[in-house]
């Protein structure tokens, strides 16, 4: 962060962590008013359950609910993971029960399916394990992918590759030769999306989080000497300017296509803090680790332009398949997103989870988003998530 003359430390270490504010330099009421981040104790603030009832249509008491039982499954996952064993097929969590559903194969000993539920998780018997649609979607990963097929990903929960096609595309030749060599690979279920996917990098529109050449992106999570964001907003040697434009520091470390992860070193009098900006909407939250969420739970974004909205996650490790090129390894929400948000946080209650990447529609009519696995990102560039 850099300091401004005339505002408090709070103020600035909340603001100029994530980007810019107005193009005159003034802030935000949001930012004035110096939001405290969520308490700890507490299951969530009362903003962000707020948030959760606006985006995902529960009550308050439904939202806190679902956040007691998201903890619960995240904390449960790797250990059914282990128990399962060569029988795993998958786990997800599954919101009208509030409970982890975990999928195994018939060959999974009575044992192993009492121990499962002895350890609060729902079991589904399915026909593949998760090895085996994991080499399926492998397979399709070496193939080329033309502009009509949007993505596809491992679905625990259908035990199956699902490929997305786009609707107006269904009929075009090169997209009939995909799915017939993807059917070939191993079990593929194909499903329409309404839109292509793209990145939400955008062009420099005043004074918004930062920039590097003549493209705006938001920041994603401090790490100790810089903040991670998004491999397309920037190349290896960019110059990043902030939300004042003055100098940040340079992208270390790039990738796009292929993956969508980057990350920038902080000095000239920036620095970094724990904190994802809540943009008024829900208060500044603390990142207190990188647990990952299951498939099922709710997730919300922050991001430079449309700032603070929230979903579920969708699938994970699937590959998109924009126009530069596919990129691997995406976890794909419900969340909206738009131009400028590209680079931006996704958290899961005080866990972070990944930086935008893109996706197709807008927070107007909905849509759906990607983003990088943050522990990726960190594991690539050995760096250490800063949390509080």
């Amino acid at each position: 962060m850099r300091r401004r003359t005339g505002l408090t430390h709070a103020v600035v270490a909340a603001a100029l962590l994530i980007g810019s504010w107005a193009a005159a330099g003034t802030l935000p009421a949001s930012a004035q008013e110096a939001p405290a981040a969520a308490d700890a104790s507490a299951p969530a603030s009362p903003a962000l359950l707020d948030a959760m009832r606006r985006d995902l249509g529960l009550t308050r008491a439904e939202a806190e609910d679902r956040l007691a039982a998201e903890r619960r499954a995240t904390a449960l996952a790797p250990t059914a993971r282990k128990t399962a064993g060569s029988a795993y097929g998958g786990a997800w969590f599954d919101a009208r029960s509030g409970r982890l559903t975990v999928a195994v194969t018939p060959d999974a000993g009575a044992t192993t399916v009492r121990n499962l539920r002895e350890s609060g998780a729902a079991v589904r018997t399915v026909e593949h394990t998760e090895q085996q649609l994991d080499t399926a979607k492998s397979r399709l990963d070496r193939l080329d992918a033309p502009a009509g097929v949007a993505s596809w990903a491992v679905d625990p929960a259908a035990n199956t590759v699902v490929v997305n096609v786009v609707e107006d595309a269904r009929t075009d030749n090169d997209v009939r030769a995909f799915v017939q060599k993807a059917r070939a690979a191993g079990p593929v279920t194909v499903r329409t999306v309404a839109d292509a996917p793209s990145t939400f990098a955008a062009g420099t529109v005043g004074g918004d989080p930062y920039y590097t050449g003549n493209v705006r992106c938001s920041i994603g999570f401090s790490v100790h000497g810089g903040f991670v964001t998004a491999g397309h907003c920037g190349g290896v040697g960019q110059q990043v300017r902030g939300w004042d434009g003055s100098y940040i520091g340079n992208f270390q470390g790039s990738s796009f296509p292929g993956n969508d992860y980057a990350w920038v070193n902080v000095g000239s009098g920036w620095w970094t803090v724990p904190v994802v900006l809540g943009w008024g909407t829900v208060p500044d939250q603390l990142v207190r680790g990188s647990a990952e969420a299951p498939v099922g739970a709710s997730i919300c974004r922050s991001g430079s332009t449309t700032r603070w909205h929230c979903g579920r996650v969708l699938a994970k490790n699937e590959t998109v398949n924009y126009a530069q090129g596919a990129v691997h390894q995406m976890t794909k929400t419900s969340v909206c997103a738009e131009g400028g948000d590209s680079g931006g946080s996704f958290i899961s209650g005080d866990q972070a989870q990944g930086v935008t990447s893109g996706g197709w529609g807008n927070c107007s009519s909905g849509g759906e988003t990607w983003f990088q696995p943050v522990n990726e990102i960190l594991n690539r560039y050995g760096l250490t998530l800063h949390t509080a």
